[in-house]
């Protein structure tokens, strides 16, 4: 039998950026919060310290700081016709569990996604014809525009130490960023970071070949840094151990060191960790949601939070999967094409070259997070013709590396063995002599990838894992060969000594690891019929229901999701604070 708690403003499900943003803003203005949290609670001054930070065993391999997979965990399936099969090891992507979520041990890639996505089935009808957009490619303009979240984009850079160089200040190209960039008010809120070897290397042969390259935006801070909050920032040390780890300089953006713990301090907040939340709960007409039903992980007692307002904010996938298990929205259905809930999962699509250069040395051990130049003329650029290709979309190229651990990164020529002395040769000759470009590729919507509950396996909860169909189709096949192709040329230009040549995959696999950005599923949009939430993240069938996070973009660009993900939380909370609380109801009329 379930306690039942007393009421509160606002209940919060996961504490990650998004889960920080709106609990800080919220309590400040008032409201009382409590955060539901289902992993640890991470005390970064102690949890994070060295010398027990840098275990690459234990962060890297057994997934310290990743979602556990023995209580929670998805199949996984390429089409329907196949039998999805539970993920007992995280691969291609990475959850993160704890208070801090997915942005304690992200590299701190912070982008700013732009009209190019936001209108992508209008800008390409209108530039191609409504031919040109596949007839299963199920993409659709978002509701929102650039213009609107530019000052939430900003507001998130300054707290989260966003240091970059801007290409485009008010309509003005500015040397040095990126060229193609989407109008900023104002610079980052730190200058880039000092480039590495391999960059400065890769930056040369790009603009050699014509293109544009620029520092990679990156929440790692280049100098001590207090952001608008007061909260303060270390400088980041290069020490190449920022993807999968937490940062022992308090340097990397993260809501540990920014959000959460103001938030803490307002006596109307409240975390609760250890708390998974099994169920969000209806009222009896189904119209409103009334809380939470969780269960406290460690001692199993079980708990029903009444709430006014229920946010949720956890890890996308996680989001998905809490509103498929509430029964909150129509659940997708591709055959029939009906249904919302589940549809549109997008991954991303990329291919990678690795250089290897006699005599030359990289130092691996000294980079960052956001080390890597990169270049955009394939990607946001709109001169780029996408017609002749045949694919919607871009992709992003970057050169270097950003991290370099001895355990994970162990690059040698293709054709050496896989163990034994010629393998050991090879390692001790070429790792502090090789570097990596890479491209990172859009996934349009398909109605052939989706979400939804399998009718098989569980998890220790007995409910119904999340089952993940997904694969690349023509359109993003195409975007690969186009970017090996490119990517290798840029590789052959630098001369290096042997090279493992990009190739691009016409099929995905959930195996090796490739980015943890995950998108789609409880999509925003203009109406109920194409989207589960409005432009302000609000669920269209229960008005005091809120889903923040990547599962809310229709489509996957190439880039790294936070930076809208941080912005639209900034948006949610000011359409929370500023219209809803005054006025309960829906924000946008259906």
């Amino acid at each position: 039998m379930a306690t039942k708690l007393k009421d509160v403003d606002v209940v919060v499900v996961g504490l990650g950026w998004t889960g920080g943003i709106l609990s800080k803003e919220l309590t400040e203005a008032g409201m009382k919060v409590v955060a539901l949290e289902r992993g640890n609670h991470f005390n970064p001054a102690n949890d994070f310290a060295i010398p027990n930070l840098r275990d690459e065993l234990r962060y890297v391999v057994r997934h310290e700081l990743m979602q556990n997979t023995q209580r929670d965990t998805l199949t996984i399936r390429n089409s329907i016709s196949q039998e999805a099969l539970p993920m007992r090891r995280l691969g291609s992507f990475l959850p993160g569990e704890g208070v801090g979520g997915s942005a304690t041990h992200w590299s701190g890639h912070t982008w700013r996604w732009t009209d190019m996505e936001f209108k992508v089935r209008s800008l390409y009808e209108e530039r191609y014809g409504k031919s040109f957009i596949p007839e299963d490619m199920t993409i659709q303009d978002w509701g929102i525009t650039y213009d609107e979240l530019e000052p939430y984009y900003d507001r998130f850079e300054y707290t989260a130490a966003v240091s970059g160089k801007a290409g485009n200040l008010k309509g003005q190209i500015v040397p040095g960023g990126n060229p193609f960039e989407a109008p900023r008010a104002r610079e980052y809120a730190l200058p880039p970071l000092t480039p590495i070897n391999s960059s400065v290397m890769f930056t040369e042969a790009a603009k050699n070949l014509g293109y544009h390259p620029f520092p990679r935006p990156s929440a790692n801070a280049s100098q001590p840094y207090t952001n608008p909050d007061g909260s303060q920032y270390g400088a980041c040390q290069y020490c190449g151990y920022c993807q999968r780890f937490g940062c022992e300089a308090n340097a990397k953006g993260s809501p540990l060191v920014s959000v959460i713990p103001i938030a803490m301090r307002n006596p109307n907040f409240e975390l609760r960790a250890n708390s998974w939340v099994t169920k969000v709960i209806k009222d009896s007409d189904g119209k409103k949601v009334t809380g939470v039903a969780y269960t406290n992980v460690l001692t199993g007692e079980e708990f029903e939070q009444p709430a006014n307002i229920v946010l949720l904010c956890a890890y996308a996938i996680n989001n998905v999967h809490l509103m498929l298990l509430s029964g909150t929205g129509q659940p997708y259905d591709p055959a029939a094409q009906t249904g919302v809930v589940g549809k549109n999962y997008c991954y991303q699509n990329g291919v990678g070259a690795t250089l290897f250069f006699e005599g030359k040395y990289f130092n691996p051990f000294i980079s960052a997070g956001g080390s890597n130049a990169t270049i955009d003329d394939f990607n946001i650029n709109l001169a780029f013709d996408r017609g002749p290709h045949g694919f919607i979309g871009g992709y992003n190229v970057a050169g270097g590396f950003n991290t370099a651990l001895p355990i994970g990164f162990r690059p040698v020529p293709r054709g050496t063995p896989q163990w034994g002395g010629a393998w050991k040769a090879a390692t001790k000759k070429w790792y502090q002599a090789a570097m990596t470009i890479g491209a990172s590729g859009s996934v349009m919507g398909n109605r052939n990838n989706y979400y939804d509950l399998d009718p098989t396996y569980r998890n220790a909860f007995g409910q119904p894992l999340m089952r993940m169909t997904f694969d690349y189709k023509e359109n993003e096949q195409k975007m690969g060969k186009h970017a090996a192709a490119l990517v290798n040329s840029i590789a052959k230009s630098m001369n290096p000594t042997q090279v493992n040549q990009a190739s691009s995959r016409d099929s995905w696999t959930a195996v090796p690891y490739q980015s943890t950005h995950n998108t789609g599923g409880t999509i925003m949009g203009t109406n109920p019929k194409n989207s589960v939430v409005n432009k302000y993240l609000q669920s269209w069938d229960c008005h005091n229901l809120f889903t923040i996070g990547a599962n809310v973009f229709p489509h996957n660009a190439s880039y790294n999701p936070t930076g809208p993900v941080g912005a639209l939380a900034y948006w949610t909370a000011d359409a929370i604070k500023n219209r809803y609380i005054k006025n309960p109801g829906p924000l946008v009329q259906a």
